[in-house]
């Protein structure tokens, strides 16, 4: 089976420098607990390093680009000879001039070719392994040279301070959706700026309709009904920083659980199609969005191979950004959506952009 993310896509470098995607309602959906075998979209890393927090038997992690598994390869690394606060400085979490220094004590951990990967790139290191990829940079842009064109530093600080939900919902109304914020975020967050800039054009070869008026919906759910103080996401977005908020992979707590399960961790690099040949069968799939930039054919096929190599009662997780991807009808038999599970998750889900979460069960 051919991937048609594979020749359509191009992915030869640092296109997420972290997730994107809520690792707490990934943890909930997927519910990745001892004896279970996790399979999982890499990407940086963050989320796959997320499921070892829940002590399960192992996790396969995939991803076409070899930038992107460096990323993971690195935090692995930094998660075996770091401390807490020393990741979240080499990260980006917060601000620190001894990423050089931190990085030196992970050469020793990377293989080869990750490690001249990194030693090429000094300049990533030094600005934060979270902030260095294309999509990271789409969001400087906008933090950078647009939002202060729209909104004044002090009502940036007064929106992500704590409020409760009637006075976020006042703050927005009265003093943050201007007509300067609504025509900015439409220019900005297009189809086309985000396929540039941000995305992959072929990323949007499925969707219909008007890209930023979805998220521009998505933007004021996140900043009236879910709390802008306590996520991660928009606390990146805004200020560069996670200022306290980290996400599950960062968050103390979790920090040695992660670091204790680290050899229960694979990753390989490969198209999810051929990586799922053979007798090896999983509980939990971690599939990001990567039914977004498929035909509805090819998504079909390849949910069906999941499938084939789950075992029962496995669940698979997926988010739909603009594409709407959801299990058809003709896999009825094998495969039962959670529907209220994805409903209840998706209300607290902060990852903002996207539509909808998928939570689906192997019959």
């Amino acid at each position: 089976m051919r991937s048609e993310a594979a020749e359509r896509a191009d992915f030869s470098g640092i296109r997420y420098a972290q997730c994107w995607e809520d690792a707490d309602v990934l943890l909930a959906a997927l519910e990745p607990g001892p004896g279970k075998r996790c399979l999982s979209i890499a990407s940086a890393g963050d989320n796959t390093l997320a499921l070892l927090s829940r002590d399960p038997e192992s996790v396969l992690a995939l991803d076409l680009s070899p930038a992107q598994l460096a990323c993971l390869e690195l935090r692995v690394a930094a998660y075996r000879v770091l401390q807490h606060n020393e990741l979240l400085a080499l990260v980006g979490s917060v601000e620190s001039v001894s990423r050089p220094r931190l990085y030196q004590a992970c050469r020793k951990h990377l293989s080869s070719d990750v490690l001249a990967f990194w030693n090429e790139r000094p300049d990533l290191i030094a600005a934060g392994i979270g902030s260095v990829g294309k999509f990271e940079h789409y969001f400087g842009l906008f933090r950078e040279h647009v939002l202060p064109l729209v909104h004044s530093r002090d009502r940036i600080r007064e929106l992500l301070r704590p409020k409760s939900g009637q006075e976020r919902r006042a703050f927005y109304d009265d003093r943050w959706n201007n007509r300067r914020w609504r025509i900015m975020f439409h220019l900005f967050f297009s189809r086309t700026a985000m396929g540039v800039l941000g995305r992959d054009p072929e990323f949007f070869r499925y969707v219909e309709g008007s890209v930023s008026e979805r998220i521009l919906e998505r933007a004021k759910y996140a900043l009236t009904e879910l709390e802008p103080a306590a996520n991660p996401y928009i606390q990146w977005i805004l200020t560069g920083r996670h200022n306290g908020a980290l996400p599950a992979a960062l968050r103390e707590e979790n920090f040695e659980p992660i670091r204790r399960n680290l050899d229960r961790l694979q990753w390989r690099r490969g198209a999810l199609e051929e990586s799922l040949k053979g007798d090896r069968k999983f509980d939990c799939f971690n599939l990001s969005d990567i039914f977004e930039y498929m035909s509805p054919s090819s998504y079909e096929q390849l949910l069906k191979l999941i499938v084939s190599t789950a075992r029962p009662g496995a669940r698979v997780a997926y988010w739909n950004m603009l594409a709407p991807r959801h299990r058809p009808e003709s896999m009825a038999a094998t495969l039962r959506p959670l529907t209220d599970l994805s409903a209840q998750l998706f209300a607290r889900d902060q990852a903002f952009f996207y539509s909808a979460l998928v939570v689906e069960e192997v019959a």
